[in-house]
This record gives structure tokens, sequence and C-alpha cells, in this order.
């Protein structure tokens, strides 16, 4: 895996011609080689990047960009491992590394890479390549799966192919979700734009991630009756009561699927049981309230589903190495 990559970051505008044959003239001109052009137009992607998160006062956790589901992070430092609540996304990494843990390992990926998450996921992930002078910079988008479903629709029935397991995949960013996502991210600041081409520069966006050398987790996603879809279903189930008791065979009923078969298919996609997942997913979402808000830590606990504040403290600090009166101070 490379790290700090650059070549597939922007594509360069549509009036320049590509490499090599073509480019020497207009090197001649202007005196810039292309990949000088390359390097300064994904430098000043960087720094608006940098720029909006500053705006926001943020560390380490998404920002708003603009058209809906779009979004920035930066970080400065690398960080602890930390349990991080996911929604379907692709996230092209413009400037150091990061890697998600998943099953027995982490799936790792540095500038010039795109990772792909496909379900909604709690699971750790940690920053590993950033510095006050170089942070870590990427750009995320949420993908909507009433648009794979849209565009799967109209598509060869050959594009759909077996399932994996997978949830997390990452590799080279392909030139077509670059272009997409810089495209999407460039309109934040025109609004007629945005509201006239981000509905059809997103629906671009999916139909490039369908298409992508990992696109297969999506299009099982988008593929009703699919394993994937199904324990979708149940995981969405899940975020919808995550302070009401679990039952396996309700999930299962809510899946469509055997006890068994939904247990095998709900671990190999989330790498945890429905129990762990819900447990994940109430210290994530009391870390979110101890940041964002006032409250304090016993009226949490009880809110998201513990009885004991002690044991939510346990909890807490295991997952990520502070207690929880502690959590402002560490970013997300």
């Amino acid at each position: 895996m490379r790290h700090g990559g650059t070549d597939c970051l922007p594509h360069p505008p549509q009036d320049l011609p590509n490499p090599p044959n073509r480019w020497n003239l207009r090197e001649m001109r202007y005196g810039l080689s292309y990949s000088d052009v390359m390097e300064q137009t994904n430098a000043q992607l960087i720094e608006d990047c940098v720029l909006i998160a500053q705006q926001h006062g943020t560390e380490s956790q998404p920002v708003p960009a603009g058209p809906d589901g779009l979004s920035v992070v930066r970080a400065r430092h690398p960080s602890q491992i930390r349990l991080t609540l996911y929604h379907p996304m692709i996230c092209l990494v413009l400037q150091g590394a990061k890697e998600i843990q998943h099953r027995n390992g982490a799936v790792g990926f540095a500038a010039g890479e795109t990772a792909l998450v496909s379900h909604e996921l709690v699971t750790g992930a940690r920053i590993t390549q950033a510095t006050p002078d170089r942070p870590y910079v990427a750009l995320a988008c949420r993908i909507d799966p009433e648009i794979l479903r849209g565009l799967q629709a109209e598509m060869e029935p050959g594009t759909i192919d077996a399932a994996r397991g997978e949830a997390v995949a990452a590799g080279t960013a392909e030139q077509g979700v670059v272009d997409a996502m810089t495209r999407l991210f460039r309109l934040r600041d025109r609004p007629l734009e945005e509201r006239i081409l981000g509905p059809m520069i997103r629906r671009e966006l999916h139909f490039r991630v369908l298409l992508s050398r990992h696109g297969s987790m999506m299009r099982q996603l988008s593929q009703p009756g699919s394993p994937a879809s199904r324990i979708a279903r149940a995981i969405s189930h899940i975020r919808q009561h995550w302070d009401a008791p679990l039952r396996t065979q309700d999930l299962a009923a809510v899946a469509g699927m055997s006890a068994s078969s939904f247990h095998e298919h709900f671990k190999a996609i989330t790498a945890t049981s429905p129990i762990q997942y819900q447990k994940a997913l109430r210290l994530a979402l009391a870390r979110e309230r101890l940041v964002d808000g006032e409250e304090t830590v016993s009226p949490i606990a009880y809110a998201v589903g513990y009885e004991s504040p002690t044991q939510f403290s346990r909890d807490f600090r295991r997952a990520y190495g502070v207690p929880p009166k502690d959590s402002r101070a560490v970013p997300l």
C-alpha cells in the first residue's frame, strides 16, 4: 500500500490534455509539468478542506462541507484506537493515513486511496499519519441506499456478483470517483449549481462506486433479498431501538432469515454479535452526547440503556481510554 501518493488526486481540469504526449506544448508555454499542475490542484483542495475544519473549530471529526452528505475531516496528530460510528460511506484521503479495525485486523488507507464502508458499523479506528504541518485530511460522502437501488435497477443483471461478506475495503482511488467527489465539493459555495447539479453529481458518484473495484459490497447492499441487504435491515432496527432489549429471534425475523443464518451473516459483516453491536452503539452515542452537550455522566449512562453508571464508566474507559468525565478533551 502506498502512503502519501498523489498521482490520482484529483483529475486535471477538462481543458488540459492528458500526459504524456500532448503535455509538452503546454509545459513549454507555462513552465509547468503535468505533475506540477496535479500537485497544485491537490494542494488547493487540501487547503480548502483544512479551512472548513478550522472555521468549525473541530479536530478528527466530520464537518459538513456543502452538498448533503459530504464532509471533511482534519486531524493534526495520530490517535489511539477509538470506537467510531460509521454510516455507509466513501472516504477519499488527500493527506496522511488512517485505519479502521475490522474482523481480526485493520484496513489501512492513505493519501491517494479511498475507503468504502457498506453498512452502519461501530468499530475501532485511528489516525496513523498526521502532523500539525501535514495533517490528515479527507473528504467523505455518505452513501444513500435508495440511490444505489435505483441505479442497480437500471444496470445489466450481469453486474450483480456474489457477496464476499465484506463491509470495509480500501484501495487506490479510481479516477471517476475522485472526479465526482471533487466536483461535488466545489459546489459548496455555489447555491444554484449545488441545487441543480448536486443531485446529478451525487448520483454519478454512487454509480462510480457501484462499478469500482470494491463496488461488489454496495451492489449486494442494493440487491433486495441478499444477505447484505437483510443484515442492513437488522442493523437499522438496532439503531432505531438501541435502548431496548434485543432478542436474536426478533432480529432474525426482521432480516427474514433463520436464527443460525442471521447470526452467521451478522458476524461476517459487523465482526461482532448483535448484543456487542448494541453495546458499542450505546457507548458511541453516549460519547457524542458527552462531547456535544453539558449533560453529566449518570443521566447519559441511564439514557443509553445502562442500569449502572459505574458499569458504564468501566465500559467507556475500555472503549476510549479515558473516563467519561474526561471525554471532551479527547477528539472524536
